[in-house]
């Protein structure tokens, strides 16, 4: 997505919201074993890191996409009946690109929502703390690292901070992947992750790319993130 399409959407998106709550309305669900989760804050609870109007577009119209084109690639088979969880463990070379894509825009943003929140940030503590140290020898370093791993991803994707038995270890993925799935150059369980599309900053921050990664710190919350390391 260029920036004139990318502008195109969020201006169009925006009136679109208002209207919604203007009238009373929600955007319709299109049929299907999939659902948009509502996140669990209100979209301008993350302010001024993560502006109300960017979490608008990128919840009520960016996710609500993959969810609804995820309903429609797999209508008719046998992926219909799996969790969101299976399917996305189970892309791999031969997986409908549709599938692919929806499905782990789907599981990767529902995470994304539940790994942030008002009033968090600081640190981490206890046994997610004591690895990361163990492998990047300060929480700082640590910091430093995943800049650049968020700020060398050519295009759009993701930065995850996986687990592997009692390890952690920071990988990026292109696109919607994910390291669940079977595909994943480096597979593991996801414990933190970083959506570095342009659509998740490009209102507040532009190309700014850096001064997101940074902004992020303030609204992870650590409890969550060690209840996944856990």
């Amino acid at each position: 997505m260029n920036r004139s399409e990318f502008l195109k959407l969020a201006f169009g998106a925006s009136a679109g919201l208002i209207a919604f709550r203007s009238f009373g309305l929600s955007p319709a669900q299109a049929e299907g074993p999939f659902t948009l989760p509502a996140l669990p804050y209100p979209t301008d609870a993350l302010e001024p890191h993560i502006d109300k109007m960017t979490m608008e577009i990128h919840h009520g119209k960016h996710h609500k996409a993959y969810v609804d084109n995820l309903n429609k690639a797999v209508a008719g088979t046998d992926m219909a009946k799996m969790s969101i969880e299976a399917l996305v463990k189970s892309v791999n070379a031969s997986t409908p690109a549709a599938v692919r894509n929806n499905a782990g825009g789907h599981w990767n943003h529902t995470f994304f929502w539940n790994i942030m929140g008002p009033n968090a940030g600081g640190a981490p503590k206890g046994a997610l703390a004591e690895a990361i140290n163990k492998k990047y020898t300060s929480f700082d370093n640590f910091k430093t690292e995943w800049g650049k791993a968020a700020t060398a991803r050519f295009g759009s994707g993701w930065v995850w901070l996986i687990k592997n038995g009692n390890d952690v270890e920071i990988v990026s993925t292109p696109n919607q992947d994910n390291p669940l799935m079977a595909l994943a150059e480096k597979k593991g369980t996801p414990v933190l992750g970083l959506d570095v599309w342009e659509h998740a900053y490009y209102l507040k921050y532009q190309n700014r790319r850096p001064d997101y990664v940074t902004a992020f710190w303030n609204v992870v919350d650590w409890n969550k993130v060690a209840k996944n390391f856990s």
